[in-house]
């Protein structure tokens, strides 16, 4: 933490200004760039079904234009995700009834996964399984996009602990839209060591996915109201969203509860918190469960990020409610830069609103009573000193360049990478992320969640701004990153070579070039 708090305070504004003249010159001489071609024998053409694979679930999967009832009235045009098991347990596919959202897809780790896609929207598209340790060709890069007709088909095995995972759409400048639209979907892992703790199942056990969302006077989405900076924020939308529905309202028995939580939203960041004062009890975060439950009276979840709450409504009587609710915070640096606050016309629900998320309550009596486990999973310890460049950990900085959001001065590009995104399989490293930068108008004043592909890592330190509200503990596969602050995360790149991405899960600012590839090299 020491000397994390000491790299960020050296990094000056003249470093920025240097850094993203050094980006700039690097493209235009083509010196600091590694060149496409190095990467041929990873542009492969897309995957066909392997006579070797034999899956355990077999899943057709197609994302098409629909209408789902949100209002009285019209109904709203949205994409959606619909699937079908051609092969294995016809209940491992959950639709949500009522709901724009893609089916719940549930597995078992160790089992083989064949995902027969197929692309009926008019724009390209691609999926990305966020979370999930698979091939590269399998993990949804924009380079494999599938044309409106056309089909991809993806064959993996799941690795990934027992934890609750989703997946989107991920073509490079349509991300945003395509999610907003109502592509997403969970994808929930199960294990042996986890059914063993016995935790609560069945209708206990609730997928709740947050998001935000405009609605016109005929019920239609909009998205993106036209101002020229909207963009740069981010969409914020008017109306909260539980599992694609408003006023959303969860009854609940008199005992133990599952909660798995979702930011399925495109920019918005939830403080979450019991309305009564009750702490949060926490027993999992984005790559499944922790050591041991935490507690904490809030917490912040960006875009991306799951949480997983252990809640015990046994003591409660029947006719209680609550709310989970999103307390008021400040997203700016010190409350400066009025875009950093929530938009450019401090719209009716900007970024770090108090709001209301849904209201729980209790409708049934149980006999039933449930214990918390006190240890939940085990987990390797860290060893920050073993990793390969644990003397001299790489950057990388979240700036802005010529108005556009970059990492390191740079932007997306679909098939290059710098050289110090080149990574060796089979390697341990220490990635430092600093959001310290400042842009013209205090543009640069904005949280960034910063989000690995293919990758689950654990966070190391923290510095600059300091919250309760940040949960260290666990494996993540995305971080928040308020302005003013740094992170240190410890990664692994084991497995599979190949073209990977990094970048801001701010949709919109992935969607303008705040995302770029890392490689790792065999």
């Amino acid at each position: 933490m020491t000397q994390l708090g000491a790299n960020l305070t050296a990094y000056s504004r003249r470093d920025i200004l240097r850094l993203g003249a050094q980006a700039s010159l690097g493209l235009m001489a083509g010196g600091s760039w590694t060149s496409p071609s190095a990467f041929a024998r990873d542009q492969i053409a897309p995957p066909s079904s392997s006579p070797t694979f034999t899956p355990d679930l077999d899943i057709a999967l197609s994302a098409a234009p629909n209408e789902v009832s949100i209002y009285p009235g019209e109904p709203t045009r949205v994409w959606q995700y619909h699937a079908e098991v051609l092969r294995g347990d016809p209940q491992r596919v959950v639709e949500i009834p009522g709901s724009y959202l893609g089916p719940m897809i549930h597995v078992l780790r160790g089992e083989k996964v064949r995902i027969r896609y197929h692309n009926r929207i008019p724009q390209a598209s691609i999926v990305h399984w966020h979370g999930l340790h698979v091939p590269a060709i399998m993990d949804g890069h924009p380079r494999y996009v599938v044309a409106p007709g056309e089909a991809y088909l993806y064959e993996f095995e799941v690795t990934n602990r027992a934890g609750t995972y989703w997946y989107h759409p991920h073509p490079h400048g349509k991300t945003g839209p395509q999610v907003y639209r109502g592509l997403a979907g969970l994808f929930v892992v199960s294990d042996e060591k986890e059914r063993a703790l016995n935790l609560p199942s069945g209708a206990q056990d609730v997928a709740l996915v947050l998001q935000d969302r405009s609605f016109d006077r005929r019920n239609q989405l909009v998205y993106l109201s036209g101002h020229p900076m909207e963009r740069m924020t981010g969409f914020l939308g008017d109306t909260v969203l539980v599992n694609g529905k408003p006023n959303f309202m969860l009854p609940v028995a008199t005992r133990a509860y599952r909660l798995r939580l979702l930011n399925g939203a495109n920019a918005r960041i939830f403080r979450l918190a019991w309305e009564d004062g009750h702490p949060l009890t926490i027993i999992g975060t984005d790559g499944g469960l922790l050591p041991a439950p935490v507690q904490r009276p809030y917490v912040y979840l960006s875009p991306g990020e799951r949480l997983e709450l252990w809640v015990d409504f046994g003591p409660r009587p029947v006719g209680h409610q609550t709310a989970l609710v999103s307390l008021p915070f400040d997203p700016g640096r010190a409350g400066r830069g009025r875009m950093g606050r929530g938009g450019p016309q401090g719209g009716p629900l900007p970024n770090g609103a108090g709001l209301s998320l849904f209201r729980v309550s209790v409708t049934q009596r149980s006999t039933t009573a449930e214990r918390l486990p006190k240890k939940l999973a085990a987990f390797p310890p860290l060893q920050p000193h073993g990793a390969l460049n644990a003397g001299n950990p790489r950057q990388f900085h979240l700036t802005m360049r010529h108005m556009q959001w970059s990492i390191n001065g740079r932007l997306f590009e679909m098939d290059a990478v710098a050289e110090e995104e080149i990574v060796r399989l089979g390697t341990t490293e220490i990635w430092e992320f600093y959001n310290t930068g400042r842009g013209m108008m205090h543009m640069g004043d904005m949280p960034h969640p910063i989000h690995l592909h293919g990758k689950q890592f654990r966070v190391l330190a923290r510095s600059g701004v300091r919250h309760a509200g940040y949960l260290a503990e666990g494996w993540k596969d995305t971080v928040l990153l308020l302005p003013g602050e740094a992170v240190r995360i410890q990664v692994a790149f084991e497995d599979f070579a190949g073209m990977f991405l990094y970048h801001c899960h701010n949709l919109e600012h992935e969607d303008l070039g705040m995302m770029r590839n890392y490689f790792v090299q065999a």
